[in-house]
């Protein structure tokens, strides 16, 4: 990659073309809300999420060049900035806010309002932008040939290659189509389970599968070794784990459970003894995990922070150069000032004068963290997880110490847990959308504008959006296990109650440990050994799918050109389902759900609706086939 100082952009800095305009901000907004919203659900199902900014870019390409004839490559730049910041607060949001609702399901504190979800959301948000804006020469200028940021690299690669926006933005609509048809097919109507189950006879494992779209195609786009390493956590969990506690505990009462194994296994089968044993196991296994990836980053996250704060000396300022000028440090400083009394002072927010004083320290330092982290790694490998557990455990302590225990004490860390969260999530984003702008000679000043025009918009959705899937179908459930901010709600509690089955947690914890030492990626593992099987067997497919285009014997060019075009099929697919998933919480909120259930009046036996399951299920991987191997060359 070239030197930066001999870096020319595509657009060159002496050239204004329009940026922000009226059809790029309603169009980033109506995009940051979608894939916030379908980011939010996918999330809270599987516990990861993928990114946006692809599928934006593609978007509006498809819809700014294609449908409007202009050609504005970087008003395309600012749809896919104020779209993707939606999939990054929603990310931020989903694996700590829910703990809340978990804890209102329990009686232990009253349910969070949507203004006080709305108010954390977007003080985090806005904080992860401003924590950025002087962070930008550090890392994206001065580093620029050092620091690739794959994500926001690609991004400007898609937008680059505009004449295909057309067909690619079609293949991102399609997916979109075909995904909102399935879901409605096996979730709306219910003409089919979802599900694909096999038990072994004498044996208290279970394997199987679901079948929905989105699920697959997050194995699709994070391929088949983290999709292996998901799949071998689950196996672990259902194939040994729980037959073992059956074999040898039938007999027993084993807390947290109040009835023996033995019974709970009869009356619930596998299912009953992973969510009273496994998931705390498999938090423990999370929860190693993060602090095992904080662990191995710090001498990195170390010289980041020295490297960024000696750069920031010059960072900020209004460059003589369009190509130059970010916010002015001024109001910056004054923006982050103003946020942090807010976080202590809002009564909405209940974090106390220490806490907001941790939020702003942990905040800058883990925004600089992220920001480096996603430069070498990329956005998927951002350890946000590990980072919140580290702030979890830190503040929960200090806020007990100071006499902040019990409802308040737990109800203050969770929200400054997700400030950071949030924070370190968006400040990633914002990283790759201004390295994106950088390539293509945007102006940082109104990619920022655009961040914050993104913040605001998913703040205000996110708290709908998760009263909406709590009333439907409540967090911690088979349609919503929300794992991160189930992990994150027993953290908490172990260090205010100590009331965790630590016996339990450390089996996780030592799982975590084997898996790292055998050079295993932990997260992914340890998020398949707390996830059901099922799930994580879904997922498998979408990896092995990845795998065959992988291997296809053809030549680079076009088998890079059909991995990409799956890749954004099964963008659309993730959002296609989210969608209809939130379509379907509404009707399930106001009890519509159940005049559109034909499964009563098809009324399939077991046999014929797991055939009937599979069928579908193959129709969903060949359309992705349809969309990209046979795309425009025929059955090959």
């Amino acid at each position: 990659m070239e030197n930066n100082k001999n870096f020319k952009p595509y657009v060159p800095a002496e050239k204004v073309t329009p940026e922000i305009t009226v059809t790029s901000i309603i169009m980033g907004i109506l995009l940051a809300v979608i894939f916030g919203a379908a980011n939010a659900y996918l999330g809270l199902r599987v516990g990861m999420t993928v990114s946006a900014s692809i599928p934006a870019a593609v978007i509006a390409m498809g819809v700014i060049r294609v449908i409007m004839k202009k050609n504005s490559i970087l008003e395309s730049n600012i749809v896919q900035t104020v779209g993707s910041a939606g999939e990054s607060l929603a990310a931020g949001a989903i694996f700590t806010l829910p703990a809340l609702f978990l804890w209102a399901a329990e009686g232990t504190m009253d349910k969070p309002g949507i203004i006080e979800i709305t108010v954390i959301a977007l003080l985090g948000g806005l904080l992860g932008v401003f924590f950025m804006v002087p962070l930008r020469n550090a890392l994206i200028v001065r580093e620029h040939g050092v620091l690739p940021y794959p994500e926001g690299t690609a991004c400007a690669e898609v937008l680059l290659a505009g004449e295909e926006g057309g067909a690619n933005a079609s293949t991102v609509f399609a997916g979109m189509g075909f995904a909102a048809l399935f879901k409605f097919i096996i979730d709306g109507l219910k003409a089919v389970p979802g599900e694909i189950g096999l038990k072994i006879k004498g044996y208290a494992g279970e394997i199987g599968t679901q079948i929905y779209p989105a699920v697959m195609s997050v194995g699709y786009i994070c391929g088949p070794r983290i999709s292996s390493y998901m799949f071998a956590g689950g196996v672990l969990s259902w194939l040994v784990l729980i037959p073992m506690i059956v074999l040898f505990g039938r007999d027993i009462v084993l807390y947290p459970g109040t009835e023996t194994i033995g019974v709970m296994y009869d009356a619930g089968g596998a299912s009953a003894i992973w969510g009273s044993y496994i998931r705390y196991i498999g938090a423990g296994a999370l929860a190693a995990g993060g602090i095992i990836s904080l662990i191995k980053s710090l001498p990195l996250i170390i010289r980041t922070f020295g490297d960024a704060i000696k750069g920031i000396a010059g960072a900020g300022s209004a460059g003589s150069e369009r190509t130059a000028r970010d916010i002015s440090m001024k109001v910056v400083l004054i923006a982050i000032a103003i946020l942090t009394l807010l976080v202590w002072l809002v009564p909405a927010v209940p974090v106390t004068f220490i806490g907001a004083v941790i939020v702003v320290v942990f905040g800058f330092f883990f925004a600089t963290v992220s920001s480096r982290m996603v430069g070498l790694v990329g956005s998927s490998n951002n350890p946000v997880s590990g980072m919140a557990i580290a702030t979890l455990l830190i503040a929960t302590l200090i806020l007990k110490l100071t006499g902040n225990s019990g409802a308040v004490g737990m109800r203050s860390a969770i929200a400054i847990g997700s400030i950071i969260c949030i924070v370190a999530a968006i400040a990633g984003d914002t990283s790759q959308d201004l390295k994106t702008g950088y390539l293509l000679g945007a102006t940082p000043k109104k990619q920022q504008i655009g961040e914050i025009i993104g913040v605001v918009a998913a703040a205000f959705a996110i708290g709908g959006t998760l009263y909406l899937l709590d009333s439907a179908w409540g967090f911690g459930t088979d349609e919503l296990a929300a794992p991160q901010a189930t992990l994150m709600k027993m953290i908490i509690e172990g260090v205010m109650d100590a009331n965790l089955p630590w016996g339990l947690v450390f089996v996780g914890v030592f799982i975590a440990v084997v898996v790292e030492v055998v050079g295993i990626p932990v997260l992914p593992f340890a998020i398949g050994v707390y996830l059901p099987v099922h799930l994580n067997a879904c997922i498998m497919v979408g990896g092995l799918v990845r795998l065959v285009m992988d291997k296809l014997k053809k030549e680079k060019e076009e088998k890079d050109a059909i991995v990409n075009d799956g890749i954004l099929f099964c963008s659309g697919m993730i959002a296609g389902e989210g969608i209809v998933g939130i379509i379907l919480a509404i009707l399930a909120v106001f009890g519509v759900n159940n005049l559109i259930d034909i499964s009563g009046i098809l009324n399939l036996s077991a046999p014929v609706a797991n055939v009937a399951s599979l069928v579908v299920f193959a129709l969903v991987i060949l359309s992705v086939l349809k969309f990209s191997v046979w795309k425009k060359r025929g059955v090959k």
